[in-house]
């Protein structure tokens, strides 16, 4: 399958931008929201900041001083959730704290190395976001991921083939909620056919199953799609069940937001074969996943996410142009056939996602775990048209290896449509004024 031209099938018109912002616009703070998240506090007592001394005399600067709300300190055996103010620090201590680790051999070189990178993208990132107290929140959000980072590489969280959303005594859920909302620019995202959403719970409610063939773009894509839906389908952000490979549940800086997330496991077909000797266990361990899911949907109410592609979009290496990457038409049936065979009825959707600009991934598909963190403040999206039935679009062809590369480029091409209307109205200033005969688009948090 060839990704159609981007901009051929975005059926829609785009005046001018208007010259003037509407009054929700007015303050960023109207769209940005800080949600703290849990105190936790040791049973041996908080992170203590007897460094500081230390960290000045070796010449280290004094950025500015926050009172760090809704920060996790750093707990060492175990963490047991209290209420009250967390004690101040400052971005210099922050990164001492990192290297102190580092040094007392706590953390691995290359997971502080990537710790303290990803604090000055995420800084910059989140000061763009114009909100008055963006340092604070960016310094909290910081703080917490550096102490569920530390606790995971002293004791290592495994996933499980079926994982549910850890959400006490701490809130995982919440912490990647609160961390990737203030690089959203809520002004400039959109919601294709809201209403669908709506219908999915409907459909829910009765024990009906459905899933979302969509494509992927980021590691922060299930933080995305619950971000701009968390204010209308609540259930929805919290409830779906993402399948999720390898590398979200193995890289240390990823996992804790995986954490937080429903995922079937599994490995991905871009990485099955990277290392020969451990293809047959990640076959085995697909396997599993596979029988998990199959039961979840024998139960009925799921909704599942999954990226048929095998992996996240990538921009054309000629013209560095971004689009969904296509779909593999054997991962699409397979999922077709587990919700044939769940015995309730099943629901497929075709559903887009732009949001590369917020964590875009390596321009090449990387072997090694730990890759580098590109973070920016942006406008996101997510669309999701008609459910496509698989007799219905195949009942001409009696060819069944036909009917599923017909069912699969169906999916794929409106992806692909619904993407290129998320484009122009988030790349091109046309804003809901994108919209086509098919997609409409609204900010439903308004």
């Amino acid at each position: 399958m060839h990704a159609p031209p981007l901009v051929a099938l975005a059926v829609s018109a785009c005046p001018a931008a208007a010259s003037s912002p509407p009054p929700w616009l007015a303050s960023p703070r109207a769209a940005i929201l800080a949600a703290p998240a849990r105190l936790l506090r040791s049973r041996r007592g908080t992170l203590r900041l007897e460094a500081k001394a230390a960290w000045r005399a070796a010449g280290g600067g004094r950025g500015p001083r926050v009172p760090a709300k809704g920060a996790v300190l750093a707990s060492y055996m175990g963490a047991e959730e209290v209420v009250g103010p967390s004690p101040q620090l400052d971005e210099d201590e922050l990164i001492f704290h990192i290297r102190r680790e580092l040094d007392e051999g706590n953390l691995p070189e290359d997971v502080a190395s990537s710790l303290e990178e990803l604090y000055y993208n995420y800084k910059n990132a989140v000061l763009q976001n114009g909100d008055s107290n963006a340092y604070e929140i960016m310094l909290s959000n910081m703080m917490a991921l550096f102490d569920r980072v530390l606790l995971d590489v002293q004791n290592p969280f495994t996933f499980p083939p079926y994982h549910k959303a850890i959400r006490e005594p701490f809130d995982y859920y919440m912490f990647g909620q609160n961390y990737i909302r203030p690089l959203v620019d809520f002004r400039n995202s959109y919601v294709g056919n809201i209403s669908l959403f709506h219908d999915m719970e409907e459909k829910l409610r009765q024990g009906h199953n459905v899933v979302l063939m969509s494509n992927h773009q980021t590691e922060a894509d299930p933080a995305i799609i619950a971000l701009l839906l968390e204010k209308t389908n609540p259930w929805i952000s919290e409830n779906i069940v993402y399948v999720a490979g390898d590398r979200v549940i193995t890289d240390p800086l990823c996992k804790p937001f995986s954490m937080g997330r429903n995922l079937i496991c599994v490995y991905s077909k871009k990485h099955l074969n990277d290392y020969p000797e451990l293809i047959e266990m990640k076959r085995r361990s697909n396997t599993r996943s596979l029988k998990e899911m199959a039961l979840l949907l024998r139960g009925g109410s799921q909704l599942i996410w999954i990226a048929p592609s095998g992996g996240r979009d990538r921009p054309d290496p000629t013209t560095g142009e971004w689009y969904p990457a296509t779909f593999d038409s054997s991962s699409v049936d397979n999922m077709r056939r587990l919700l044939e065979h769940a015995g309730v009825p099943g629901h497929i959707y075709p559903l887009s996602l732009l949001c590369y600009e917020i964590m875009p991934p390596p321009q090449q598909v990387e072997k090694e775990i730990g890759e580098q963190r590109v973070i920016s403040f942006h406008g996101v999206g997510v669309s999701v048209t008609e459910e496509v039935k698989y007799g219905d679009i195949t009942s001409h062809t009696k060819n069944a290896d036909e009917g599923k590369e017909i069912f699969a480029n169906t999916l794929y091409n409106s992806v692909v449509n619904q993407y290129n209307v998320l484009k122009s109205a988030i790349f091109r200033d046309c804003g809901a004024a994108a919209s086509s005969t098919a997609i409409s688009l609204s900010q439903p948090w308004r």
